[in-house]
């Protein structure tokens, strides 16, 4: 395995701060260590299906980026962590005041990393588990232009 960057914190709240689509979806970071990351969203009405449940790619969303960032917390200097492969079970209709998500990896690795989401949906004092995911995150090459300065 290679060594992670030492700078990872920044890495992993860089994750959550550039991506625009996170913020279209009220997505936040809440806490992270090394080999794990907890994201939450404050539920709102468009963040609903027609039923008035949550929105299957709102709790897939929370779940892909929250992995992707508790695999950024062991990533390797000059490279970036991209999904490679997801699969989520949706355990049971989501409904309540917020969702939250933790993340861990389950196996690490030189090129990609194992990693299991689940999401719970919070209701008051009520907790319950809606959906948990299995995750292959890929740590490649970052080959992204350097941003400009200025």
């Amino acid at each position: 395995m290679l060594e992670p960057n030492p700078a990872w914190r920044t890495v992993v709240a860089d994750l959550f701060a550039d991506c625009p689509f996170l913020g279209h979806c009220s997505i936040a970071l809440l806490d992270c260590g090394p080999g794990w990351c907890e994201a939450g969203i404050e539920l709102g009405p468009e963040h609903r299906q027609q039923n008035g449940f949550v929105h299957a790619g709102v709790q897939s969303t929370l779940a892909d980026h929250t992995a992707g960032a508790a695999a950024a917390t062991l990533l390797p200097a000059q490279r970036i962590v991209l999904t490679l492969e997801f699969k989520i079970h949706l355990l049971r209709a989501a409904s309540g005041e917020r969702l939250l998500c933790r993340a861990e990896i389950l196996k690490p690795g030189r090129d990609f990393s194992i990693v299991e989401s689940e999401v719970f949906a919070i209701s008051g004092t009520q907790r319950s588990r809606v959906s948990k995911a299995m995750l292959t995150m890929a740590y490649v090459a970052d080959k992204r232009p350097p941003a400009s300065a200025g």
